[in-house]
């Protein structure tokens, strides 16, 4: 995937000037696809240039204000591109190979890393379970309501899994810890 077909999936919800789609974004697709602001603007220039969006000042509003609208040909490209096969995403976490040295050397006193990454995960869990409340508590939810819905909680399926198992790896650590403070105290 790229960021232009996130930028035109959410150009095409909703056209929008680059500072609030980079609002927007950061607050919807931004939870599972990362893009600075920065990062943002460039791809609306390129896309513009490539023909997928077109983008008029707005009347009224700051000077050089644009609003970006998406058009016949970057709707193309995003059914293109959204028909296309993809391969799942295989982890990628630097705490697997620290993990890994952990084995290979011995203990590495990683367990407070793994204590700090467990509040960010329940606080990410937290986030998607407000949003859930505050979103997806109607009885009846739209289709687009309910596509929305199913992307949040493989978020939230994601958190709890960490949470599981981050807590796994901080009791497995901790022990580990406490059995080498009792084995050095048996030493001479």
């Amino acid at each position: 995937m790229s960021l232009q077909h996130a930028l035109l999936t959410s150009l095409v919800e909703k056209p929008c000037s680059g500072y609030e789609l980079a609002r927007r974004f950061d607050k919807s697709i931004g939870y599972f696809w990362h893009a600075t602001h920065q990062q943002i603007y460039r791809e609306l220039a390129r896309m513009e240039e490539q023909g997928w969006v077109h983008s008029m000042e707005v009347e009224g509003g700051r000077a050089g204000k644009r609003e970006f609208a998406v058009l016949a040909a970057g709707r193309h490209e995003l059914q293109r591109w959204a028909s296309e096969q993809s391969e799942p995403i295989r982890l990628r976490d630097d705490m697997m190979v620290k993990l890994r040295a952990d084995a290979a050397v011995g203990p590495l006193g990683l367990a407070d890393e793994f204590e700090r990454r467990l509040r960010l995960h329940e606080q990410e869990l937290q986030t998607y379970r407000e949003i859930e409340q505050r979103d997806f508590s109607a009885v009846t939810l739209s289709r687009e309501s309910q596509v929305h819905y199913l992307i949040l909680k493989a978020g939230i399926a994601f958190e709890e899994s960490r949470v599981q198992w981050t807590k796994e790896a901080i009791a497995m650590l901790r022990d580990d810890e406490n059995t080498s403070l009792d084995d050095a105290d048996i030493q001479p």
